[in-house]
């Protein structure tokens, strides 16, 4: 669980609506479900007209990932690596088959496997850095998903509250319903605003910085099997693997030789 995007969410929101209490207002004013629909159904019909439905439809997905933060640790892949390379500098390549059954990783999986099949290098790198880039454009275009949703949503309210206006202004007989009126129609442009700064656009960013995150563990990872396979010694598979973290992260058991 990414407790930073919780207490984001609290902290955000608690402010914003602690104001209000603070300066009397009572926060059910702002409750109004037409404007709520125009906001949301309308940002993401236009988000439909762009991107692939089905890509559409994983937003419910992305928005938990933000929730449940990366799960690779580059340090704990270190660690793995470091192991890994002094077993196949003690019993060979080959023995390092009978560790894949207690890998977690697919993508470690597949490396391995790869040098265990006596796969040239270069090969190992290109196949595993395809699947990186491949991997990362997906998680770009889920973050560009929610990005447009950040990006449409203001539009969307400002739509809505002069669909609003017009319609009061067109109905000026009725001076006492003016002034509910108009609150009213400023509330779509208020939701739009509230969706895209504070839920949309973070979300957002915060896709991104897990896709950076996972980017480097990944890297690890490619670096860890070439280094392997080139029966580098463990230490230096340490050294080599660590330039990765930022160096408050570095430093590790350096018992294996």
């Amino acid at each position: 669980m990414d407790i930073a995007t919780i207490l984001g969410f609290a902290i955000a929101y608690g402010a914003y609506f602690a104001s209000m209490l603070m300066n009397g207002d009572n926060p059910a004013n702002l409750v109004n479900i037409p404007s709520l629909v125009m906001v949301v159904g309308g940002g993401f019909g236009v988000v439909i007209l762009a991107h692939p439905l089905k890509l559409v439809m994983s937003i419910p997905a992305l928005i938990m990932k933000t929730f449940k933060g990366v799960a690779a640790d580059p340090k704990a892949e270190i660690d793995r690596f470091v192991e890994l390379a002094d077993q196949a500098r003690r019993e060979g390549l080959l023995s390092l088959e009978e560790q894949i059954g207690n890998i977690d990783n697919d993508f470690v999986k597949k490396g391995i496997m790869l040098v265990v099949d006596g796969v040239d290098p270069a090969v190992v790198r290109d196949i595993m850095e395809i699947d990186n880039e491949l991997m990362s454009r997906r998680h770009k275009d889920g973050a560009a998903v929610i990005d447009m949703l950040g990006s449409v949503s203001p539009a969307m309210g400002m739509l809505g509250t002069v669909t609003g206006l017009v319609g009061v202004l067109g109905n000026l007989a009725d001076a006492s319903s003016l002034g509910p009126s108009v609150a009213v129609a400023f509330l779509t442009t208020l939701y739009g605003v509230i969706l895209s700064n504070f839920f949309y656009a973070p979300l957002a960013n915060k896709l991104k910085q897990n896709d950076r995150d996972e980017m480097v563990a990944r890297e690890v990872i490619v670096e860890g099997i070439l280094a392997i396979q080139a029966g580098e010694n463990p230490r230096i598979v340490r050294e080599k693997l660590e330039s990765f973290l930022p160096p408050k992260m570095r430093g590790g058991d350096e018992s294996a030789e």
